[in-house]
C-alpha cells in the first residue's frame, strides 16, 4: 500500500526530521538511510515501523541538523603524531636536515586533532528521534488507512459480484444430469434406432456422470470462502497476507468447478468469476 509521512522534532540545538514512504510489496521491506553517527539507533527504528506496518516496502529517510552551540570534543592521535616525528627523525639523519619539529609544526599536520560532539546521552536523542519518527508513522498510516478504506470498499463489491455468479452457477447446476441424460437418450436413438439398450444400463451411465459433474461440495465451500473473505474486509486488523490465502482457495474451487461442471453455461460463469477473482487479487496486494 502506497504512503507517505514526515515527522519533525527539534531541540535547543538539534532537529531530526523523518520521511517514510511505503509502495506495494508481498512482505514487510524496510530500508532505512540516515546519518552514520546514529546507526546505533537503526534496530529501534525498525522495531517501531514493524509494529504499525506489516506490508509494503517502506523507505526511511532520516536527516539531523545541528544549530546554535554544540559542545564539542577535541582529541590528539598520539600514535599518528609518533608515526610523523619517527618519519621526521628518519628524513633528518638522511640528509643532515636542521631540527625545527615543534608544536606548531605537528599542529599543521592532517588528522594530528581529531574534533567531534561531545558524547551525548543515547536516550536524550532517541527522545527526539522518536518523536519525529512517531510524527511521520501517524501521518502514513492516516494517508494508508484512507486508501485502505477505498481498497476494501471495491473488494467487498467484487466479492458480491463473485456471490451473484455463484448463485447462477448454483441454479444451473440441477439441470446439467438432466439434460444429459436427455442428450444421451437422443443420440443413442439416432446411432442404434429401436434397439434401445435396457433402462438399467442408461441410468448407471447417467448416475456415473451425475456422480462425476457433483459440484454441491465445491460451491459448499465457496460459500464459505466468500463468508470468510467478507470478514477480512470488516476486520480492522492486517488481513493482506490472510487474504491471499482465501483467494487461493477460490481459484481452486472456481477451477474444480469449471473442470467438473461440462455445461456451457456453467463454464461461462466460471470465467468471469476467475476475472472478478484476478481483479481482488490485485487489488489484496495493495493491503496491509
Amino acid at each position: 500500500m502506497t504512503g507517505f509521512g514526515r515527522g519533525e522534532s527539534s531541540s535547543e540545538n538539534r532537529r531530526f526530521i523523518v520521511e517514510i514512504r511505503t509502495v506495494n510489496h508481498r512482505y514487510c521491506d524496510v530500508a532505512i538511510r540516515m546519518p552514520r553517527a546514529f546507526s546505533n539507533f537503526e534496530d529501534r527504528l525498525r522495531s517501531a515501523i514493524s509494529q504499525k506496518i506489516h506490508r509494503g516496502k517502506v523507505e526511511v529517510y532520516v536527516n539531523y541538523e545541528e544549530y546554535g552551540e554544540i559542545e564539542r570534543s577535541v582529541s590528539a592521535n598520539v600514535g599518528l603524531a609518533k608515526a610523523y616525528i619517527d618519519a621526521a627523525n628518519v628524513l633528518k639523519s638522511r640528509f643532515k636536515l636542521r631540527d625545527d619539529m615543534s608544536l606548531t609544526a605537528l599542529l599543521r599536520l592532517p588528522d594530528i586533532f581529531q574534533v567531534g560532539e561531545a558524547e551525548a546521552d543515547d536516550e536524550l536523542i532517541w527522545a527526539l528521534l522518536g518523536d519525529a519518527l512517531r510524527a511521520a508513522m501517524d501521518a502514513l498510516v492516516s494517508m494508508r488507512s484512507r486508501e485502505g478504506d477505498k481498497l476494501i470498499t471495491d473488494i467487498s463489491g467484487k466479492l458480491d459480484s463473485l456471490a451473484s455468479m455463484l448463485v447462477s452457477v448454483e441454479a444451473r447446476a440441477p439441470f446439467v444430469v438432466g439434460e444429459y441424460r436427455e442428450r444421451l437418450n437422443a443420440r443413442i436413438k439416432e446411432l442404434l434406432g429401436q434397439n434401445m439398450p435396457d433402462d438399467a444400463r442408461l441410468s448407471a451411465e447417467v448416475a456415473l456422470y451425475a456422480d462425476k459433474c457433483n459440484i454441491d461440495e465445491e460451491i459448499l465451500r465457496f460459500k464459505s470462502h466468500l463468508a470468510q473473505a467478507k470478514r477480512c474486509c470488516e476486520s480492522p486488523e492486517p488481513v493482506g497476507r490472510k487474504f491471499d490465502f482465501i483467494l487461493q482457495e477460490i481459484n481452486r474451487e472456481v477451477n474444480t468447478i469449471g473442470s467438473k461442471s461440462n455445461d456451457l453455461a456453467i463454464n461461462e460463469n466460471v470465467l468471469e468469476m476467475k476475472a472478478e477473482a484476478e481483479k481482488i487479487r490485485e487489488q489484496v496486494q495493495n493491503l496491509e
